[in-house]
């Protein structure tokens, strides 16, 4: 993302022009925005012009509208973005207060204003605009038949391929055709890789399973660049990294994410240090329940104690349409950071985020135990039964 212009007053009214330049930037643009905010931006328009002879024909005209916006759609696996609002603005195309839906495309300038702009939004503008952290991840979760090939940006896990063989059993003395199905297996996962990893950008390609399939799939790929001499898969050889995983499906991904060799290799990746933030949580969940809650009240509650070390949030929570609740958000962040506290927005796009988004998306690790709230459970437990 490209910061071309940064207007906040005081009280933090005021707006920003930006231009997105990659996929994932759409997904930042998509937090950034809310009801109610204005947005400025080119767009296709189609307009009835009638002719001296009284005929009437329609044109597409692009034309600049500012917006004041009502719906937001986004298509996470295209990475589109449509905004529906209306109109604000004199414009000679478009009557003022009539609907208009503007689709933002990456490479095209936009301008947003907001009444206020909080902490939490003026942080993710800073982290889409600095390019370290879009140190990208790719990984494949197998099993015998299943695989998924997915990107793992700082925002979002995004399915790239997904690769469906019927592998038959082997059969006794008669192997043949379970090998023959494996190989067209492995051949298309080689296939869905090459189309969609930019080893360019990516630093690192996980390769989880279940059993032994990753080791005779690596082996099959690289025997293969070998004999075809494909110098993209043997340059990158190095990027490769095994792990294990309980299956082929996505969800397994974090196991993958939580492995300690992955952990130590990715140490610089957003994504990495969430799944960690959520391995800890658990951990402190099971061990030590005094010092690990979730829920809004409860975290309130221990934040008011100041005994908040690591907070947990969804970004879910941040596009919250009451400005109210989010507000309520806005200022748990604000103030956790206040007491020294570490704060960890989670991508609702991550695997680590739609299990946060379980526990009701805020949750903390506390740096002492708070008995008070551990009782307050267990009277408002035997209150329901």
């Amino acid at each position: 993302m490209k910061l071309v212009r940064k207007d906040l007053e005081k009280d933090n009214a005021g707006q920003v022009t930006l231009i997105p330049e990659e996929p994932e930037d759409m997904w930042h643009t998509y937090n950034l925005l809310q009801v109610g905010d204005s947005l400025r931006a080119s767009t296709i328009r189609k307009v009835q012009t009638e002719s001296a002879t009284g005929s009437v024909g329609s044109n597409r005209i692009r034309t600049t509208l500012t917006l004041c916006v009502e719906a937001i759609d986004f298509d996470s696996q295209a990475c589109q973005l449509r905004v529906k609002g209306t109109n604000i603005q004199e414009n000679e195309y478009v009557k003022m207060g009539a609907y208009h839906t503007i689709e933002l495309e990456p490479n095209r300038q936009f301008t947003l204003a907001k009444k206020q702009w909080d902490s939490v939004v003026l942080e993710r503008i800073e982290q889409a605009c600095d390019p370290a952290w879009s140190a990208d991840v790719a990984a494949v979760v197998m099993q015998e038949g299943l695989a998924h090939v997915c990107l793992v940006t700082p925002s979002m896990t995004l399915t790239r391929a997904k690769v469906e063989v019927n592998i038959p059993r082997k059969r006794k003395g008669n192997c043949s055709q379970h090998d023959r199905a494996l190989e067209r297996f492995y051949d298309q996962v080689v296939q869905a890789i090459q189309r969609h990893v930019n080893f360019d950008v990516v630093k690192c390609v996980l390769v989880a399973s279940p059993g032994f399939v990753r080791e005779q799939f690596c082996d099959y790929m690289f025997q293969q660049a070998v004999k075809t001499d494909n110098k993209l898969l043997l340059e990158n050889r190095s990027k490769f990294l095994q792990v294990h995983s309980s299956s082929g499906h996505k969800y397994a991904l974090k196991e993958a994410l939580c492995d300690p060799a992955v952990t130590s290799r990715l140490s610089d990746t957003k994504a990495a240090g969430e799944v960690k933030a959520l391995d800890d949580f658990y951990k402190m969940l099971q061990h030590e329940p005094d010092r690990a809650f979730y829920g809004l009240k409860h975290v309130e509650k221990a934040n008011e104690a100041m005994a908040i070390d690591t907070l947990l949030i969804s970004d879910e929570l941040f596009r919250h349409q009451d400005v109210a609740t989010r507000a309520r958000y806005v200022r748990l962040v604000d103030s956790v950071r206040e007491n020294m506290g570490t704060v960890r927005i989670f991508s609702s796009l991550h695997v680590s985020g739609e299990q946060l988004g379980q526990l009701t998306g805020v949750a903390a690790i506390l740096r002492f135990p708070v008995a008070e709230l551990s009782d307050q459970e267990d009277e408002s437990s035997s209150e329901e039964d």
